[in-house]
């Protein structure tokens, strides 16, 4: 294995590159499943347009990923300074706080050794939006930033927070419960719409001044890159392009589900845990078209006990064919003899695993919904793939992107919440019912559909995202002149 060194500077002896690929862009993605895939995606997209990308993933241990098919880009783990830390004794704000000071010191080293060595040093640093002291570290360097949002509805709202236009707590201003009005698209929100961190404001402090600190200096950055497609978000974009120049760049999924341009690529190239794959989808094939329900609630949320046993029974009663996953963190709070029930094999109701593929499971002819969570990333998936969603929203942007699905895009159902915040049985297998077999089946797949080819479109040759992304490309191939 190469020394990181030896990867930073190669051989001179090695074959000279096409002059586009001498036009060095580094990446920095924040070690989150659900940041870094959508700026990997990017990363190969801008590799395949020529340009030599450098991806970094500020980790202590390269075993801690599982990175696969990123050969068109260079990988570089650099340290987040965790190797003798006891993170679960620090705080949210000290943990944040340790974060940055360790990786923005293994940038500055990761820079200057890849700056000094390379006949064209890098000059663009493509950075998470909430890593916003990395664009003064390009500066520093004598770099350009281009700061990269990894949704685009949420980030206006934080915007809005940080200037002052929205007032926290958040509070409704309106007869109807509505809190904005401008952009207009935003009065479909009521104070519980919008993201846990300006709703319950001292439950995360440390948060709130994290996600509100990407436009502590935002307007520096030559590049404000979004993953989402105009389309998608056209009036929130057209109002938030007047405000400043941004780039829409979406939707950042392997290109085999979409375009198809770009070779190999199949996936995401990174995953957290060990999906069944194989398992998924000898289940799935069994199954007849759009009769299975795929639950999903990603690598990070966890539910309450009471609220995952009401989930378990409002599944078991559905009509409809389930595959679950649930991770291993998560299956003690399975009710009792629940995985015996359900039955494993072809001839049961369900299949319930750890983890899967989930691009692989949404664009199974097999499957007809999607009950979700609603991060930004599976809604991008679904809306990309056309899966109709049944919506549980926990925290963060969560309530706000499941808003968007039923009152904006109408691809979906939300599932509605008791007056002790828990979503009973009942209701879930109303949701579910109704999506797979009931009215608004029909309505809810064709806007599914239409927001599919969509999605497709934009991103292909000729497309919103596809123009910006060559407009990009363009940008940086011209400071390498």
């Amino acid at each position: 294995m190469l020394s990181s060194r030896e990867r930073i500077c190669p051989s001179s002896e090695q074959p000279k590159m096409h002059p586009a690929k001498d036009v060095n862009v580094l990446v920095l993605a924040h070690p989150v499943q659900g940041h870094i895939n959508p700026m990997l995606q990017f990363s190969k997209r801008l590799a395949s347009m020529g340009l030599r990308v450098t991806f970094l993933i500020p980790m202590s241990t390269e075993k801690s990923l599982n990175l696969v098919n990123a050969s068109s880009i260079q990988v570089e783990y650099i340290s987040e300074g965790l190797d003798n830390v006891e993170v679960d004794k620090l705080s949210i704000d000290e943990y944040l706080e340790h974060l940055r000071v360790s990786v923005s010191r293994s940038l500055s080293d990761f820079i200057q050794k890849h700056q000094s060595c390379q006949e064209n040093p890098a000059k663009v640093l493509i950075y998470d939006s909430i890593y916003c002291w990395a664009l003064d570290m390009a500066m520093e360097h004598d770099m350009h930033g281009a700061s990269f949002f990894t949704q685009c509805v949420v980030s206006c709202i934080y915007y809005l927070v940080h200037q002052g236009t929205v007032k926290l707590p958040v509070e409704a201003v309106d007869g109807q419960g509505r809190v904005l009005s401008d952009p207009p698209v935003m009065s479909v929100l009521g104070p519980n719409d919008f993201p846990s961190f300006v709703v319950d404001v001292d439950k995360y402090p440390a948060i709130l001044k994290l996600v509100l600190g990407q436009f502590s200096n935002f307007r520096k950055a030559k590049w404000l890159l979004f993953n989402t497609f105009t389309e998608l978000e056209e009036e929130l974009v057209n109002w938030m392009g007047n405000q400043w120049s941004l780039m829409t760049v979406g939707p950042t999924i392997p290109s085999v589900y979409m375009d198809k341009r770009l070779e190999d690529d199949k996936d995401y190239g990174l995953s957290l845990f060990e999906p069944e794959a194989e398992a998924c989808l000898r289940w799935l094939d069994s199954k007849p078209p759009r009769s299975t329900v795929y639950v999903s609630f990603g690598s990070l949320a966890s539910l309450g006990e009471d609220q995952m046993e009401e989930l378990a029974s409002g599944l078991r009663s559905m009509k409809s064919h389930l595959l679950w996953v649930v991770r291993e963190s998560e299956e003690k709070k399975l009710p009792r003899n629940f995985m015996q029930e359900l039955g494993l094999d072809d001839d049961k109701k369900g299949l319930v695993v750890r983890w899967c593929n989930q691009l692989q499971v949404l664009s199974h002819g097999s499957v007809g919904c999607f009950m979700t969570y609603c991060g930004w990333n599976s809604t991008l998936e679904s809306l990309s793939l056309g899966v109709p969603m049944v919506v549980m929203p926990q925290w963060t942007d969560q309530p706000t992107n499941a808003t968007f699905i039923v009152e904006v895009w109408k691809v979906g159902l939300r599932v509605k919440a008791n007056e002790r915040g828990v979503m009973t049985a009942e209701e879930i297998e109303s949701c579910v019912n109704e999506i797979m077999g009931g009215e608004r089946r029909k309505e809810i797949r064709e806007n599914s559909l239409k927001w599919k080819e969509i999605a497709k479109l934009a991103i292909d040759k000729g497309g919103s995202s596809d123009k910006n992304i060559q407009e990009f490309v363009s940008n940086v191939l011209d400071l390498g002149t």
